[in-house]
């Protein structure tokens, strides 16, 4: 079993009935635009999971739309980070697999435990009867692949051995970069140690979110939109102010901001964090400011100050590799779980050649690429 920390049970349910607050009930669009799914609660083992459920045609944001994972996002990451002479097979499998997969309708997917954020935090497994689980599950939703997200193998061993053992296919998703003690980090990462130094003497103003105006809601989504949708993907999803401003007064989100001399915000940083685990859904900065002003390194020193501080372990997600390994990171392949048993044998066998191709392709390139 994993020996990291996982979301204390009372502080889980107090973050789920303020999300069930925000969203149950209210079109997902209006809080983060490329998003239509329908959002609810399942209770089990005492504990309530948010859940969505996703029936578009890979037309969704990545973080409820299997489809878009593994085909459109895929094929951008492909073409972005893979030397060229083997990007162009792999991009030829992910169109073969992309067809292949909308026809036996891999969006009918309820994602469990899913928060609409990159990475999800979990709570202990232990209680938690797996196969009365499944079952209750699969017999909720007869027609739709069950799916848990944001699983990774330094965080979520437990999880991980237990939804195997219930017959849940194992599909890796990306490499994850993880930081479990921040303080030993610096000590041993000289760019962890200029990161801080940077933090203590940046010109920029930090203001918290609780001081934030509707104009720095605004902001906050632009400079968020600069970074993750204009230089990343427009698969990423595009949050809006008001979902800056309801997570930020439900206690979902704890939003800082950097203000230059003018007062203009111009980086913003959004933490969701429970008990000691964090990560760090919204980063965004003005990205046309010169790289040498080191807005990203910036938010980045903020983000493992404060899980240093709590003594916490901080989910950086994926992406910037290179960047996290240089301060500490401790990569980890990320898998989705997903039943899919009960469904018709041709979806059955469409996820079992993708879980085959990620496996076999997916985690030996992400491994020798570092990325």
């Amino acid at each position: 079993m994993s020996d990291c920390p996982y979301v204390p049970r009372a502080e889980f349910a107090a973050g789920s009935d303020a999300f069930a607050a925000v969203h149950a009930g209210v079109p997902t669009q209006r809080f983060i635009g490329n998003l239509d799914v329908e959002v609810a609660t399942f209770e089990w083992g005492g504990l309530s999971f948010p859940i969505t459920i996703n029936e578009t045609g890979g037309e969704n944001a990545w973080v409820c739309s299997p489809l878009t994972t593994y085909s459109r996002y895929a094929l951008e990451e492909t073409r972005r980070v893979v030397p060229g002479a083997l990007a162009w097979p792999l991009t030829a499998v992910i169109g073969v697999a992309d067809r292949w997969l909308r026809k036996v309708g891999l969006d009918r997917a309820v994602s469990v435990n899913n928060w609409l954020l990159s990475t999800n935090l979990y709570p202990s497994a232990d209680g938690i009867d797996f196969l009365a689980f499944r079952d209750a599950l699969a017999a909720r939703w007869p027609d739709h692949a069950i799916w848990f997200r944001s699983l990774n193998t330094v965080q979520h061993a437990h999880w991980l051995h237990a939804l195997g053992a219930a017959g849940f296919e194992l599909i890796p998703t990306r490499q994850v970069y993880v930081f479990r003690d921040v303080a030993r980090c610096a000590s041993n990462h000289q760019n962890l140690r200029r990161d801080f130094k940077l933090l203590r003497s940046n010109p920029l103003q930090r203001v918290e979110g609780s001081a934030f105006s509707d104009e720095d809601f605004a902001a906050g989504e632009a400079l968020y939109g600069k970074l993750y949708l204009e230089k990343y993907s427009r698969l990423n999803p595009r949050y809006t102010a008001a979902f800056l401003k309801a997570w930020q007064r439900a206690g979902l989100l704890e939003l800082s901001g950097f203000r230059d001399e003018s007062g203009q915000l111009r980086a913003v940083l959004g933490i969701f964090a429970q008990g000691p685990l964090l990560t760090a859904p919204i980063v965004g900065y003005d990205t046309s400011w010169p790289r040498s002003a080191g807005l990203y390194r910036l938010l980045m020193a903020h983000v493992l100050s404060i899980t240093r501080a709590r003594a916490g372990t901080l989910n950086l997600s994926a992406g910037a590799a290179h960047f996290k390994r240089l301060r500490g990171g401790e990569p980890a392949i990320e898998y989705s779980a997903v039943l899919c048993a009960h469904l018709p044998a041709p979806t059955r066998r469409a996820l079992a050649s993708l879980r085959f191709l990620t496996t076999q392709l997916g985690v030996p390139i992400m491994e020798h690429f570092k990325l």
